[in-house]
């Protein structure tokens, strides 16, 4: 359904520290650097045909996070959660919500864990047990 996420930065070298950290818990390689035509800089992190951006805002403004939207990626362990949460926060990202764990929902069991990036962003790291 999708074919890749973004979300902006303020400070895209923090940016590409911080999830270059995290992504690559999941496995997520170096990110394609680009410069757009309008001279920012956007980072591109492609991983089992998934891609996430990261991009200085093209109309000049600050970035800032969307009230109400979380970005959730895929774990294959709740270990892997709890290893994604803790990069992140020593990534200089902020844990937020209840700590890592199991949850119930009317979707099943869940293991998650709930942070912001350094711009606000609100990531979910998510493992479905069978």
């Amino acid at each position: 359904m999708f074919n890749h996420i973004m979300v902006g930065s303020n400070d895209i070298e923090r940016s590409a520290r911080f999830y270059g950290a995290v992504l690559g818990v999941l496995g997520a390689g170096e990110p394609f650097r680009n410069r757009a035509p309008s001279g920012h800089q956007r980072l591109f992190y492609r991983h089992e045909g998934n891609s996430f951006g990261v991009s200085e805002p093209i109309d000049g403004g600050p970035a800032t996070c969307a009230n109400g939207a979380t970005i959730g990626f895929k774990c294959t362990s709740p270990e892997q959660v709890q290893q994604f949460h803790d990069t992140a926060v020593a990534a200089g990202g902020t844990s937020i919500e209840a700590p890592p764990g199991l949850r119930s929902s009317d979707l099943g069991q869940l293991y998650l864990a709930y942070v912001r990036d350094p711009d606000g962003n609100k990531l979910c790291a998510i493992h479905r047990p069978k």
